[in-house]
């Protein structure tokens, strides 16, 4: 039994496979329509989300399987007192795998443990949202060919924003990859990061803090939202979260082939009008992340 708790925890060549069997569903999604035929997904999210909980939902329906779960603690037993560790066993005796969101870093690490059932890392704080790498990955080789020989720039809020941290680590991975961090001071990528990713494997990276001093050099530009939910200061959010908006006139500066991405929700650091664009990518990134969640479902279960 396996389970997706960090990106690392599958290997590039298993990532490889992920890929081709998502790439296989986009291209012939009928014939995946009853692979997960009589199986149930539970998707616990202790956490408030959009995206994340409807596309694992839309991929297990997809896949001819079924749903139960909850959309926030206050609709179950943790209100009681249960512990997540009660949950998960008891949960996992009536489904076939779990996907967990958590507000407290370590909570799907911690519940996998004793999970009879694959569990699937859905986000926890501001850690780890390997689905959402997962996605960002197969975007990028849907827009690219290929995972590797690029320069991404990763803007905003790079301090809190854990699908930052995820796809750093993941993209550590590949060769030839150089990233320009592009932030204000208050929102830095963690010293952590620094030492045990950029400089441990020698991965070049620059820091800059205007996107108009990056964007002509990118070949991926990851957009991410001033988050107000990691602020303990609502001021310092009120002060930062307009400082990096993504319009026509910044784009004017960038190579033509670029590939916009977003992990979503939007705020307004991207303009509308940017949408239009064809090197904005952040809407079929939102449909392939189904697909690449249709894909981990299908392997974690077996069912290939």
């Amino acid at each position: 039994m396996k389970h997706l708790i960090d990106p690392m925890d599958f290997s590039l060549k298993e990532l490889e496979d992920l890929f081709e069997l998502a790439e296989d569903i986009i291209e012939n999604e009928d014939d995946f329509r009853h692979a997960c035929d009589h199986k149930i997904l539970s998707t616990l999210f202790y956490e408030p989300s959009t995206r994340t909980r409807f596309s694992f939902e839309a991929a297990m329906l997809r896949l001819g399987g079924q749903v139960i779960g909850f959309s926030e603690a206050s609709s179950s037993s943790v209100m009681k007192g249960e512990s997540i560790l009660d949950t998960i066993r008891t949960v996992g005796s009536y489904v076939d795998i779990i996907a967990l969101r958590h507000s407290k870093e370590g909570g799907p690490k911690f519940a996998s443990q004793y999970s009879p059932v694959p569990l699937i890392n859905a986000g926890d704080g501001g850690h780890q949202h390997p689905t959402q790498t997962l996605t960002d990955l197969l975007t990028i080789r849907q827009a690219k060919g290929q995972i590797s020989d690029l320069t991404v720039g990763l803007c905003g809020d790079l301090k809190f924003g854990r699908t930052v941290h995820s796809l750093i680590k993941a993209m550590s991975r590949y060769e030839n990859i150089n990233f320009v961090l592009i932030s204000p001071q208050e929102l830095q990528i963690p010293e952590y990061i620094k030492m045990e990713i950029f400089n441990k494997k020698s991965i070049p990276f620059a820091e800059v803090e205007r996107l108009e001093d990056a964007v002509e050099r990118l070949d991926i530009l990851y957009m991410t939202r001033v988050q107000k939910e990691r602020f303990f200061n609502e001021e310092d959010y009120i002060r930062l979260k307009d400082s990096y908006i993504l319009n026509k006139d910044k784009l004017k500066l960038a190579k033509k082939d670029l590939s916009i991405l977003h992990p979503l929700p939007r705020v307004s650091e991207i303009s509308y009008e940017v949408d239009d664009d064809s090197r904005a990518w952040y809407f079929r990134q939102v449909k392939y992340g189904m697909y690449i969640r249709m894909a981990l479902i299908m392997k974690l279960l077996g069912v290939m």
